[in-house]
């Protein structure tokens, strides 16, 4: 199996596992700004959106892991995408 091959799986792999804790951040911390705004305290959507699920507290972890994971997401992304561009320009012609 090609380097370029597994570097692929690896990021399909991650992607939800990145897109999931991105999309409840950006979520909460929206909401708790449209609440705020009209006066509603949500203190509820903050602990959602530092990483506190009730049992399960990531807090000290969450914005480390979350930032370590898009900025790999992003980067592996961006090397796949440049690999096949330069793979296309050096590619034999079909016959």
């Amino acid at each position: 199996m090609s380097r370029h091959h597994l570097l692929r799986r690896l990021h399909r792999s991650l992607v939800p596992l990145a897109a999931v804790p991105l999309l409840l951040t950006a979520l909460s911390g929206s909401l708790y700004g449209a609440l705020s705004a009209r006066g509603i305290e949500a203190f509820w959507l903050i602990k959602l959106h530092t990483g506190n699920f009730g049992a399960i507290n990531l807090q000290p972890y969450y914005s480390t892991v979350l930032g370590m994971l898009t900025l790999f997401i992003a980067g592996s992304g961006i090397g796949l995408l440049l690999g096949l561009r330069s793979g296309r320009k050096h590619s034999p012609p079909p016959v």
